[in-house]
Order: C-alpha cells, then sequence, then structure tokens
C-alpha cells in the first residue's frame, strides 16, 4: 500500500506517515504476457512500445501503445500492457481506465487475476467501488486457491459491499475546512483541544520543505479560532515536533519527535509541563513507553494520567499497534502495554484518541472492514475495563482516502480532523509523488459518532484562604458509587488554576489539598440533572490551624437516619488518609440539621450522625482520644431555612481542629 516503511516515512517527518500512506500507492508491477498479433501493423506498434519499454522509455511506449489502441481497440493485452506502465509512472488514475479497458476485452481467465487485482485495487483507491467490486469477483471466479492474494480480495470484496451500504446511508455531515486564519500553510494535521476548547493545538509544516512544529490557535468569543502561533521555543526546534496531544486543562504536553540526541527509538514520544506561561523543557518519556521502533501519535487521557501512542515495536498484533501506559505515583509512567484485540489487528491500527470521558476510545485501521484504506473506528471501554468490539464510523467522515486523526470535544458536539485536498494527477512522465495540502477541518458530530459518556468540566483557582494567594494543590475526583479516582490534576503554582473534568450521569465527590490546609470537599451530582453546564469554582484553602473548619459535602444519611450509607466511604477514606497525615491533629466532628421537626430531635439526630463518624474513623484505625463527636441541632444555620436548596446547605457534617 505504500512505497515508504513506517520508519522511513517518520525519518522525514514525525507525523506525516498518515499523509504517505493517503499519497502513495505503491502496488507491485506484473509484467503484462503478450501474444504476437497476427496483423503486421499491429505486430509492428507492440513491438516498438516492447522496445521502448526496454528502453525505459515509458512515455513514448505509452504513445505507441495509443496508436495500438486506437487502430485495433478490440486487442485488449496492448491496454494492460499500457495500464502497468501508467501506474510505472504515477498516472494511477489513466492507469485505472487502462485496466478497464483492457479486463473487458480479454477472455476470462486465470492468467489475468493479477491484472483484476490490479483493477480492484486501483477502483477502491479511487473510491470507485462498483467497478471494484466487480473486478474482485472476477478474481475470485478465475484465481486458483494457491492464489497469494485471494484472502485480500475476499476483504476487498467485503469492503467495497459495506462501502456501497454506506454511501447509501450517510451518518450526519460530511466534514468542512475550518476557516481563515487557520489553514495558512500547506500542511496541518492531528488537532487536539483542552477541555474547554479554549485553545486548538495541531501540527503544521508553513510550506513542502518545512519542518514539524506544534501550533497553537485561541478562540475567540465568537467561537472562532484566531491566528495560529508556534506553541513555545521550548518545544519548537530545528528538529520535528508532531503529533502533539494536550491534556484537559492545558498542562500536559506530550509529542513525538525523531532522530534527536539521545533518543531511544528513530521517533520517541516527549513530554513537557506548564507553569504559568512558560513550557518545561521536553522530556524524553523513558525506556518504558519508547522502544527502539517507531512511537508516536499520541493521545492523553483528560487528567494527563493516562497515555494512548502507536508504536511498531515488536509483538504487536499487526506492524502498527496502539499501547497504553500510566503515570505512577512516583512520576514515572508504567511499561506501556498493548491493547490487544479487539482493537488492535493484524493490519494497521494508528492514532488513538481518548475522549475527554475517559471511555470511548477512536482510531484509525486498515485492519477492519470499512470503505478502503485507514478508517475511524469507535470502541467503549467497559465496567471491567475491556474493550468493546470497534464500530466503523460510516461515511462520510470515513471515504475511500485514508483517514487520518479525529477529535471530539468534551461535550461530544465538535469535531476536528485532518484530509488531504484533492488534486491532479503527476505531470506525464514524472516519478515524483505531488504532494497534496493537507487541512484541519470540523463537523458536528453525530449521534452514533459520538462518545459514550459526555463531558463538562468545573475551573477555577485554588487560594490561600487567609493571605489569597494562589496555591499549588492537588485536585481529585472520584466516582461517589464505585470510591474509583477518575481524576487527577494539580492546580497552577503561579497561577492557581485548575480544570476537572467530570462525566454526564456520575455523582462526584471532589477533593482539593495542599500541604499543610484542611482537605476542601465539593459535590457534583449529575447522575440526575438536566442541566450539564461548564461551572467556575474557585477554592479557599483553610491552614491546618485550631479552630478552622470544613464542611464535609459527601456524607450521606436517609431521611432521619444517622447510619452512614456505603456511599459515604469516600469521604471518610479522604478523611481517614487527612488524618493520618497530620498525626497530631484533634478534630471535632459536628452534626447540624435544618429547622424541621422539634429542636430535641434534631439535636438528638445530629449527636447521633456525628457519631457515626466517629465510630467509622475510629474502627478504622484513628485513635478515639484525637476525636470528638457533639451535635448542635438546627442551631447555627449556613442559610435560611426558607427553601429546600437552603435547607440542605444546613444538614450538614462539619470537621473542626482543635
Amino acid at each position: 500500500m505504500r512505497a515508504i516503511s513506517v520508519v522511513g516515512a517518520l525519518r522525514l517527518g514525525t507525523t506525516f506517515l498518515v499523509w504517505l500512506l493517503l499519497l502513495v500507492p505503491a502496488w507491485s508491477q506484473t509484467p503484462v504476457k503478450i501474444a504476437p498479433p497476427t496483423n503486421t501493423k499491429a505486430r509492428n506498434l507492440l513491438e516498438k512500445a516492447q522496445q521502448q519499454v526496454k528502453e525505459r522509455d515509458f512515455i513514448k511506449a505509452i504513445e505507441s501503445l495509443n496508436q495500438l489502441n486506437e487502430k485495433f481497440p478490440s486487442f485488449g493485452e496492448p491496454y494492460l500492457m499500457k495500464g502497468s506502465l501508467l501506474k510505472a509512472i504515477g498516472n494511477n488514475r489513466g492507469a485505472l481506465a487502462a485496466y478497464r479497458d483492457g479486463l473487458s476485452k480479454v477472455a476470462l481467465d486465470a492468467s489475468h487475476a493479477a491484472e483484476y487485482q490490479l483493477l480492484g485495487d486501483l477502483a477502491l483507491s479511487y473510491g470507485e467501488y462498483q467497478t471494484a467490486l466487480d473486478a474482485y469477483k472476477m478474481l475470485l471466479k478465475v484465481a486458483p486457491k494457491t492464489y497469494r492474494n485471494l484472502a485480500k480480495a475476499e476483504r476487498q470484496l467485503r469492503t467495497c459491499e459495506f462501502a456501497l451500504e454506506a454511501l447509501k446511508n450517510p451518518v450526519g455531515e460530511a466534514p468542512v475546512p475550518l476557516p481563515a486564519p487557520l489553514n495558512a500553510f500547506k500542511f496541518q494535521y492531528f488537532p487536539a483541544l483542552t477541555a474547554d476548547n479554549r485553545f486548538l493545538l495541531f501540527t503544521g509544516r508553513p510550506a513542502a520543505s518545512s519542518g514539524e512544529d506544534l501550533f497553537v490557535s485561541r478562540q475567540n468569543k465568537d467561537a472562532t479560532f484566531g491566528a495560529p502561533v508556534p506553541i513555545s521555543r521550548a518545544i519548537n526546534t530545528s528538529y520535528n515536533e508532531g503529533a502533539g496531544t494536550i491534556s484537559g486543562d492545558g498542562k500536559t504536553l506530550v509529542f513525538a519527535s525523531c532522530d534527536r540526541p539521545k533518543a531511544i527509538g528513530n521517533c520517541d514520544l516527549y513530554i513537557s509541563r506548564r507553569t504559568g506561561n512558560n513550557w518545561s523543557a521536553p522530556a524524553n518519556l523513558g525506556i518504558n513507553v519508547n522502544s527502539t521502533e517507531w512511537d508516536s501519535q499520541p493521545s492523553l487521557s483528560a487528567d494527563g494520567r493516562t497515555l494512548y501512542f502507536t508504536s511498531t515495536r515488536r509483538g504487536g498484533q499487526g506492524q502498527e499497534d496502539i499501547y497504553v501506559t500510566t503515570l505512577q505515583a512516583n512520576g514515572g509512567w508504567s511499561p506501556a502495554q498493548n491493547l490487544g484485540t479487539p482493537v488492535n489487528t493484524a493490519g494497521k491500527d494508528m492514532a488513538p484518541f481518548i475522549h475527554a470521558s475517559g471511555t470511548t476510545l477512536y482510531y484509525v485501521t486498515d485492519g477492519l472492514v470499512g470503505m478502503g484504506g485507514l478508517d475511524v473506528f469507535r470502541c467503549e471501554q467497559g465496567a471491567d475495563a475491556k474493550w468493546s468490539e470497534p464500530k466503523n464510523l460510516g461515511y462520510p467522515l470515513n471515504t475511500f482516502e485514508n483517514e487520518a486523526s479525529l477529535f471530539i470535544t468534551s461535550d461530544n458536539q465538535k469535531g476536528f480532523c485532518s484530509r488531504s485536498r484533492a488534486s491532479d494527477e503527476p505531470a506525464a512522465g514524472s516519478r515524483l509523488v505531488r504532494e497534496r495540502p493537507v487541512e484541519l477541518f470540523s463537523f458536528a458530530v453525530a449521534p452514533v459518532v459520538k462518545a459514550r459518556e459526555t463531558s463538562t468540566y468545573t475551573q477555577g483557582r485554588v487560594f490561600d484562604a487567609i493571605t489569597k494567594k494562589p496555591l499549588k494543590a492537588e485536585v481529585k475526583l472520584y466516582d461517589i458509587d464505585t470510591d474509583v479516582l477518575t481524576q487527577f490534576v494539580t492546580s497552577d503554582p503561579e497561577y492557581g488554576d485548575y480544570t476537572v473534568v467530570l462525566n454526564e450521569g456520575h455523582h462526584y465527590a471532589m477533593y482539593a489539598a495542599a500541604d499543610k490546609y484542611l482537605l476542601k470537599s465539593l459535590s457534583f451530582d449529575y447522575s440526575d440533572k438536566r442541566a450539564f453546564d461548564p461551572l467556575t469554582l474557585d477554592i479557599y484553602l483553610e491552614p491546618v490551624r485550631a479552630g478552622r473548619t470544613m464542611v464535609l459535602n459527601n456524607l450521606f444519611f436517609d431521611t432521619n437516619q444517622y447510619e452512614l450509607k456505603p456511599k459515604s466511604r469516600t469521604e471518610l477514606n479522604r478523611l481517614i488518609e487527612f488524618l493520618r497525615q497530620y498525626q497530631d491533629v484533634q478534630i471535632q466532628v459536628s452534626g447540624f440539621t435544618d429547622n424541621v421537626g422539634t429542636s430535641e430531635a434534631n439535636l438528638q439526630l445530629s449527636e447521633r450522625r456525628a457519631q457515626s463518624v466517629v465510630t467509622y474513623l475510629a474502627g478504622h484505625g484513628i485513635a478515639p482520644a484525637r476525636l470528638r463527636a457533639k451535635g448542635y441541632g438546627d442551631r447555627n444555620p449556613l442559610a435560611p431555612n426558607d427553601t429546600e436548596a437552603n435547607r440542605q446547605l444546613n444538614r450538614r457534617i462539619e470537621l473542626r481542629i482543635l
């Protein structure tokens, strides 16, 4: 399918492989054996063309064969010979017509099996599915069982059948090029956005002779994108930097670069982190991630702690496979693991994109039946961490050409991809592949293309509650129903900003923590809400000091009951971690109610609820001498008890440092 290997291609450009695959079809050459015609003029023209081929003068040979075709149109073999020559000089459109004409004039037999294969492959490469389907059917009729491309022909036939049906049932609207000032370069590809869609990252090559660099475009208030600028002098160098991926908060960048000093393989993955407005010097991700082969096309999870990428290392399902690695507590990355089946196939599996929700993976492959070449597929990760069978995204996202990477925004509303503009065939006699310009496209996401879960985000800044200065803090998000950590980000030490992604249909507990500060507990219940919009939330952390309090927002009781519900364990376990970190701290757990019911009943209920928390903590290794429980009933409300929302605020458990 290509003339340049993955490794060779990426020595020319970190991510341009996809487009080389797109632009460089290279079918094996098969000599056409022609029986000498009885007509003297025909024989003379044929011998002349054959001599010109021996002299490597393909253009004159084609001219001689054109004369032969005009004077003796029923003679099929010269068309096949011409098709072979046209293909050799890169005129694949002309070769397609020649093979189609020639095979319609010769007998159907096994001697033309290779030509039927070529006709099918050429027609498929131009999206002429019916012609390709007919060619593969003819091939399967005449080819012996020992024919080496039999399995491929059978699969390509299924591809044609799938494509013809997909064209009848398009999925959504076709992608359209992004307007100016984007698409100002000759090549731009691998788009990626932050969770809030404020920044668009992509790989750009301003001209055919340019190296690859990473560029960023900022979204304007009217939702258009501004002029792209180089991401940073710390990132872009004289080497190729491309196929970038960025975390949801825009603070972690991973990209591919080739042939750098001290590299592990010919193309490695590098990481950089942003503090304030400055990116750190890129660091090689090391031997747990990179191999001695080609590693590229990364995709980060929203919190920047899980990384998917493409590699040609040994031991995979095919030549290119998708791998995953996770950030460890010590700051290193786990040994990369092959995703295995059903994601990886015996074909090319490339350009993974993990949606912000973390549960839907998109990637391109030619190892599954599709529209031809590399198609985009999606699969979902279940509760058992296994991936579902990949589903083809259909037409018009997939076409007869090789598709590149895909990006779907966190809210499932808009998609981005890269595509090559059409161009004319190379000039007659040219042996150079004409590089077609590549542009960034966008599209409205059809329902069947959307990720399984829609995401939104909360973002803001973390401050010291006393000094009001920005703080570097750990911000962790837990799914309360499973007590699973789903997001872990760090607020910026200079500005204090953070971004956390949340999925629709879940109830979350979020915690902000910094050294020598009280834990901050927040709750986001999106399990049964229609409103699912981005939220701006600044967080103020209290120092660990006598008299300071914090509300425990993720403790749950049934109405008028004091037994802790099971989903309270997330909050309780975080509280245990806090008390183990600060061994000298003593606390009072205080219970409060609203004003519904008698004051005596409310006081008793608040005391029992506070005691339930203390009992749990003591039962999990916290010394009872460090713990107190006290109920306040309906005293000290946080808000007037005039609405259910306010009454809910007043029904609370607080922790107070003694």
